[in-house]
């Protein structure tokens, strides 16, 4: 019975994904136009900038993400330092001094690229955030990763005492759920910002958490439970 229930979640999770992954698919221009913009530099008069106290937010608020993780397996500080210097670094440029951006803007030059539409904007501690179509839908992935590691860490947390395997909840589901919910996050980050310097970050951050996931694995693979949930249950979905 809880077989079938885990089989089904993970289809409706694999269908609403896949529907997901179609989306830049049907809205090819306008991502297009917002990756090409933040590459070429031409979004450079419409980039935030010296907003240090949004920076400082951001940096706290993804940073205690990292917390949950520890939960997990031991904690690892180069771990922690290279995802730390990623989300400094990322919302330096977003909010601080868009360096890459402004760099691009000087090499290239072209003021007759167009700039994405906004669709959505609000004001957020006095600034006004203006989004394009790429914008939200990596805000949305950015949001989904962080309700998935929120679930993650509850389920973690209440079953931490028993000192047992996690095999339930959103653990039924998914093996590492907390960092695939982490890689949609960052891939959030690449499409809402696409510069050198988070492209770059990212790519590295990703290849980080597939091998932390191995590594984690092959320090329980000698646990016979283990060896019979990796066959019933998927890496990431």
């Amino acid at each position: 019975m809880e077989k079938n229930k885990s089989k089904k979640i993970r289809f409706i999770l694999l269908f609403f994904f896949f529907i997901l992954a179609l989306i830049p698919i049907f809205y090819f221009e306008d991502f297009f136009v917002h990756t090409y913009s933040h590459f070429t530099g031409t979004i450079a008069s419409n980039v935030i900038s010296y907003q240090w106290h949004i920076v400082l937010i951001n940096i706290v608020m993804f940073v205690t993400f990292l917390i949950p993780l520890s939960f997990r397996r031991k904690i690892n500080w180069k771990e922690y330092s290279l995802v730390t210097a990623f989300f400094v670094s990322l919302f330096i440029e977003m909010y601080g001094i868009p360096l890459t951006i402004l760099f691009a803007s000087k090499t290239f030059n072209n003021s007759n690229i167009e700039i994405a539409n906004v669709v959505f904007d609000f004001e957020f501690l006095g600034v006004n955030i203006a989004m394009d179509m790429a914008m939200l839908y990596a805000s949305i992935l950015m949001i989904i990763g962080t309700i998935i590691i929120v679930i993650a860490w509850v389920t973690l947390y209440k079953n931490i005492k028993n000192n047992e395997l996690v095999t339930n909840g959103i653990y039924s589901v998914s093996r590492h759920p907390q960092y695939f919910g982490f890689i949609l996050i960052i891939i959030g980050w690449i499409i809402g910002w696409p510069t050198i310097l988070t492209l770059i970050f990212a790519t590295v951050l990703i290849i980080m958490y597939v091998r932390v996931c191995r590594i984690e694995e092959k320090e329980l693979d000698h646990i016979k439970k283990y060896q019979e949930y990796k066959e019933k249950v998927p890496f990431f979905i």
